[in-house]
């Protein structure tokens, strides 16, 4: 796709190569949204169903929150 857009356009290509970029970016960033959200869900959801665990669930969810957010990390670096 991007060799036809190279042979309309010469000057096309490096707009069309950044713009995948900024989607496969956009995507991780949705990606990661979307898997904190669950933690945090799941997190409240454990809490309730047995507060006595609350500290080791908060530290639970911390981490795997700090995970899924690392995604957008490595896409950024990678890009």
């Amino acid at each position: 796709m991007l060799e036809m857009l190279a042979a309309a356009a010469p000057d096309a290509a490096p707009v069309a190569a950044a713009a995948a970029n900024k989607t496969y970016i956009g995507l991780a960033a949705l990606g990661s949204a979307i898997g904190v959200g669950l933690v945090g869900a799941k997190a409240a959801e454990a809490t309730g169903r047995n507060p006595g665990a609350v500290g080791e669930i908060r530290t639970q969810a911390i981490i795997f929150a700090a995970l899924a957010e690392g995604i957008v990390f490595i896409a950024l670096f990678l890009a």
